[in-house]
């Protein structure tokens, strides 16, 4: 028996998957299982960045390790883009009364998602909480619902090239002068949340919604696909392929041609790690001013043009190869149905671990703890995840935000 999707990367999901392959040339309707493990691996990649060993263990551990750093959260983003058009309507966008119905379901999300973000920020963890920047994200992209694939990836592609830059200029803007103390004085969102407000959305968080938005762009462009197409998931993971390559390998060119690239970049962030900036974290945090040979790095967390292309990349691979091995494979859905619970609910997933960090007091563990701490969380998400499952159509957290939006069904 199919279930209908209980929770996207950060919200509810679609509806359950058939089981044959439609001809038809619009994206099919249905669940596609592959998504779920997508989110899954996403949530797990979270997990591990959060609570597992540090790169620096090195071996096929700390590859992995450096896998998971910040390649994980933008699968998470690039899901939550396809999420978007699953709420708003595939294959075809929702029009009339159920389009402005969409719409406020959206909206009303997204001031949940970002009321619940400040909440867990409150924990006061070490770990950056995304889901109120994907509540502000999912408003700045909800106009762009209607547009076709194409369209989608090109605005995409356009915000990867510009935005970065625009990031780069606010931040040394940040440090060079007072408005940005100006902003948050008068912002009544520093007051209500204890932050830095708008200024901290947007420009000087982990997770700036300038760089983010191609992410969540993207995922759109892919939501438009038809999936269920024989070849279409392929040349989503050779498309992938290819802005990973662009993104990493340019950045790899950049850094070792540009003449004292990798000297500045050193300076900068006094790690050492110029030299591994086209692809691993361990160079470190945005130095902000003063360092243009900074936008030459990939670094996951870097917030450069040549990141968001290798994230996106590196997302695209992934989701392309869980949607063919799910499509393709009985044998692979029953060995990662744990797995796939996760991505089903997400949301309460991604919740979870991070009051469990709280209440258990891990937030800095040593690297002799930190693996058996990251089996733990995962054996007991995939524990939990198919448990709950096996009973009820929504994570927790999710029918607390299905519940949510239950006022839209008045929208005329």
């Amino acid at each position: 028996m199919t279930r209908d999707g209980s929770a996207a990367a950060p919200c509810e999901a679609a509806p359950v998957a058939g089981a044959g392959r439609s001809p038809s040339r619009t994206p099919s309707t249905g669940r596609l299982i592959g998504l779920d493990l997508a989110r899954g691996l996403a949530v797990l990649g979270m997990y591990a960045a959060h609570v597992g060993p540090e790169p620096s263990v090195g071996g096929p551990l700390g590859w992995v390790m450096e896998l998971t750093r910040g390649r994980s959260s933008a699968l998470f983003a690039l899901l939550a883009g396809f999420t978007l058009i699953l709420l708003t309507g595939r294959p075809q966008p929702r029009t009339g009364r159920a389009g402005r119905q969409a719409v406020g379901r959206v909206l009303i999300r997204s001031v949940v998602l970002i009321a619940l973000g400040y909440a867990l920020t409150s924990l006061d963890t070490d770990i950056d909480v995304i889901l109120t920047h994907f509540g502000v994200l999912f408003v700045l992209a909800l106009p762009l619902y209607r547009l076709r694939a194409a369209t989608l990836a090109l605005i995409a592609a356009s915000a990867a090239l510009v935005l970065p830059q625009v990031l780069y200029l606010l931040r040394a803007a940040v440090e060079g002068g007072s408005w940005a103390d100006a902003v948050i004085a008068y912002d009544p969102l520093t007051r209500i949340t204890d932050s830095d407000g708008i200024v901290e959305l947007f420009v000087t968080g982990a997770y700036p919604v300038l760089t983010w938005l191609p992410f969540i762009i993207a995922g759109m462009a892919v939501a438009k696909l038809d999936l269920k197409r024989p070849g279409v998931p392929a040349k989503v993971a050779l498309s992938g392929g290819a802005l990973a390559v662009l993104g990493y390998g340019g950045s790899w060119l950049a850094l070792h041609l540009v003449p004292g690239a990798q000297a500045a970049v050193n300076a900068a962030t006094d790690t050492g790690a110029a030299a591994s900036a086209w692809w691993s974290d361990g160079v470190g945090e945005d130095p902000t001013a003063g360092v243009p040979a900074w936008l030459l790095v990939a670094a996951p967390h870097s917030q450069t043009t040549w990141s968001i292309l290798g994230n996106t990349g590196v997302a695209l691979v992934a989701l392309a190869a869980c949607l063919i091995a799910t499509d393709r494979s009985a044998r692979l859905r029953w060995l990662a149905a744990p797995v796939i619970a996760v991505g089903s609910i997400s949301l309460t997933a991604y919740v979870g671990h991070i009051i469990a960090i709280k209440a258990l007091g891990i937030d800095d563990l040593p690297d002799s703890a930190a693996l058996p701490v990251l089996l733990g969380f995962v054996a007991a998400a995939m524990l939990l995840a198919l448990a709950w499952t096996r009973l009820f159509r929504r994570g927790p957290v999710e029918y607390v935000l299905y519940a949510a939006t239950t006022p839209a069904r008045l929208i005329n």
